[in-house]
């Protein structure tokens, strides 16, 4: 139940929603004054959520630095950063492929001696291939060796995520292993707290693809619909945190 109220609440949390529900509301609505006040809020919604400047300074508050790294036995990727594309039957990376890209760096520095790849379907509407699978067969393609990839394909969110992770971990009768989990810097304050609820503390945590990026002139002053993108994974992250904080799931 959980996992489909997730869904439908990151539908009610995406800013377009509430600038639409406005618009619609002042169109609709035979009160001059309130008409007016719904155009006027809508439109100054739209204008701070498409601000890439506003979004890169709160994220950079938000999200945490980059560790000083030092050897681990596991890279755990959770998943969440590609998608299956039919037509070449591969791999397609997505926003948050650079948890990928990191990844594959990190082994081939040898900061890490193997990778976990954590992630399953995300979709409840269709019967996805699992993501383990395709980034499986892609880590192979790029020579990477069977011996140093493990999948768990059964897990649809973060908190799943680190419930069959951990069970694949104990199984490997490392009890010392140190881990590095890689996922996008937004993503790790969540993370870390679902992982600690579930009594996984000695984690490090590697961040990517920050929301904080470099600015142009343009930034300041233009609307872009990325920097809305970028809203919406900040706001789900923030309700996410804030409902398993209350343990709600």
């Amino acid at each position: 139940m959980s996992f489909f109220l997730s869904k439908f609440l990151l539908f009610l949390i995406r800013p377009l929603v509430w600038v639409a529900v406005l618009a619609i509301y002042g169109l609709f609505s035979k009160n001059k004054k309130y008409k007016r006040r719904a155009y006027i809020t809508s439109i100054v919604l739209l204008l701070f959520f498409s601000n890439k400047f506003i979004l890169g300074q709160v994220a950079k508050w938000y999200e945490p630095k980059s560790p000083v790294l030092s050897h681990y036995d596991i890279g755990l990727l959770l998943g969440g950063f590609s998608s299956f594309n039919e037509e070449t039957q591969s791999l397609k990376a997505e926003f948050s492929g650079d948890r990928l890209t990191q990844t594959i760096k990190l082994y081939h520095h040898g900061k890490i001696d193997r990778i976990l790849m954590s992630g399953g379907s995300g979709s409840f509407l269709e019967r996805n291939q699992p993501e383990a699978l395709y980034t499986q067969t892609y880590l192979k393609a790029i020579k990477i060796p069977d011996s140093a990839i493990i999948i768990e394909k059964r897990s649809r969110n973060t908190k799943e995520n680190f419930i069959y992770a951990n069970k694949i971990l104990q199984g490997l009768n490392k009890p010392n292993a140190k881990i590095l989990v890689i996922t996008s810097a937004w993503h790790i304050p969540r993370t870390k707290l679902i992982a600690e609820k579930q009594g996984l503390k000695n984690l490090t945590y590697y961040p990517t693809n920050s929301l904080n990026d470099n600015y142009s002139f343009e930034d300041y002053i233009l609307p872009q619909s990325g920097a809305i993108f970028g809203w919406e994974l900040l706001l789900k992250e923030w309700v996410g945190y804030l409902v398993t904080k209350l343990g709600i799931t």
